[in-house]
C-alpha cells in the first residue's frame, strides 16, 4: 500500500497562476520522502492539498488510501503536520499545548498524559515542558511542534521546512529525532526543505519540483550518480560556446550543464576531477584566446568536488541552492 498517491494533480489560483501542474507521485509506507524546489515551485501548495487545507483544481490524491477531498476527515485522522511558520500560543506551557491538541482529537485523559510523557522524552523537553512557550528557544519550539504533530499516533507526518531558521546543532538534533521516529514507529514522513544536506541526510526518496512540475523522482544517490564521478564547477563571464564545444570533444567528459544564475555557471561531470582540471583550464584559455573578442569566456572561479544533491538541483532547476 502506498502512504501517498497523487494522480495528475493541478492547482491554479488564477487563470495565469498554475501552482501545481499535472503532478504524479507515489510514496510507499515507511519512507522518508523529501520534496525539494525553489521558492514558489509548488512544494507548500502540494502539502496543503495533501493535508486537506486546500482543494485541488483537478486531479486526485490519497493519503493512506483516503481521498483528500471526499474523505478529508479520515485523512486528518491519519496525519500529523508541522507548518513552515511556528504556530504556538506563547502564553501556554508546552504541556498545555500538547494537552489541548490531544483534546481536540478526543484522546482520553490518561492516553494524553502518557503520550505527552513519551513524546517529550523523545525530543528532550522534559525540563522545559511546564515552562511558558515564550521562554523557549527557536530549536525548542520546533521540537515542541514536532511532538504536537505526533500526539495522535499519525501514520503519515508532513513537515514543511522543519528546520528553517535553526542553527546547525539544532538542525542536526531534529534530524536525529526524525530518524528515531521512523525507526521506532515505521512512520511515513514527507518533508519540504531548502537544505540539500537535509534531504541527503534524511530521505529515502527525493522529488524535485519546479514551476509546479516534478522534474526528478528517485533516491538521492541515484540522482547524484547521474552527474558523474566528479563535478568541476566553473564560474565565468563572456561567451562560453567555443569552450563548451571543445569540452564536448573530450572522451572523459560525462555531462555538461550550464546555468546563468548571476554569471555563467558550468557543471562539468568528469571521471577524475583532480587529474582533468589542468587540461580543462588550459582548454578554456586556448579557446578564449582563439576567439579574441571582447565577449570571450573568462574563468573567474573553478573547483572540483564530489557531486551532491545540490548539483542535481542546479542542473534541473537552473537555480542555486539559496532560497529565491
Amino acid at each position: 500500500m502506498y502512504a501517498i498517491e497523487i494522480q495528475n494533480l493541478m492547482k491554479s489560483f488564477s487563470s495565469d497562476v498554475l501552482a501545481i501542474d499535472h503532478l504524479n507521485l507515489t510514496i510507499p509506507e515507511d519512507r522518508i520522502y523529501a520534496l525539494l524546489g525553489p521558492n514558489g515551485a509548488g512544494k507548500t501548495t502540494t502539502l496543503s492539498i495533501l493535508t486537506t487545507l486546500l482543494l485541488p483544481t483537478s486531479g486526485a490524491a490519497q493519503v493512506m488510501g483516503f481521498d483528500v477531498v471526499r474523505q478529508a476527515a479520515q485523512v486528518r485522522e491519519n496525519i500529523g503536520v508541522t507548518f513552515q511558520e511556528i504556530v504556538l500560543d506563547p502564553d501556554l506551557t508546552g504541556r498545555e499545548v500538547l494537552d489541548i491538541h490531544g483534546r481536540l482529537y478526543k484522546m482520553p485523559t490518561r492516553q494524553r498524559q502518557e503520550r505527552i510523557i513519551e513524546m517529550v522524552k523523545l525530543v528532550e523537553l522534559d525540563e522545559a515542558i511546564d515552562r511558558l512557550v515564550k521562554t523557549y528557544s527557536g530549536g525548542m519550539k520546533r521540537r515542541l511542534e514536532l511532538v504536537r504533530g505526533l500526539m495522535t499516533h499519525p501514520k503519515v507526518l508532513f513537515l514543511d521546512e522543519p528546520t528553517q531558521g535553526l542553527d546547525p546543532h539544532n538542525r542536526a538534533k531534529i534530524w536525529d529525532y526524525i530518524h528515531e521516529l521512523r525507526r521506532q514507529t515505521g512512520l511515513t514522513i514527507m518533508l519540504t526543505t531548502h537544505y540539500m544536506e537535509e534531504a541527503e541526510a534524511l530521505a529515502d526518496g527525493v522529488g524535485i519540483i519546479d514551476h509546479g512540475k516534478l522534474v526528478a523522482d528517485s533516491t538521492p544517490q541515484a540522482l547524484v550518480t547521474q552527474l558523474g564521478a566528479d563535478v568541476v564547477h566553473i564560474v565565468g563571464h563572456g561567451s562560453p560556446q567555443p569552450f563548451l564545444q571543445a569540452l564536448q570533444q573530450l572522451p572523459y567528459i560525462q555531462e555538461i550543464h550550464q546555468s546563468d544564475d548571476e554569471g555563467i555557471h558550468l557543471q562539468v561531470g568528469v571521471d577524475n576531477g583532480n587529474r582533468r582540471l589542468p587540461e580543462i583550464i588550459h582548454l578554456a584559455s586556448r579557446n578564449g584566446s582563439q576567439n579574441g573578442s571582447q565577449d570571450e569566456f573568462m574563468i573567474d572561479e573553478i573547483s572540483v568536488a564530489r557531486p551532491s544533491l545540490g548539483d542535481v538541483f542546479l542542473k534541473l532547476t537552473g537555480r542555486a541552492l539559496r532560497d529565491r
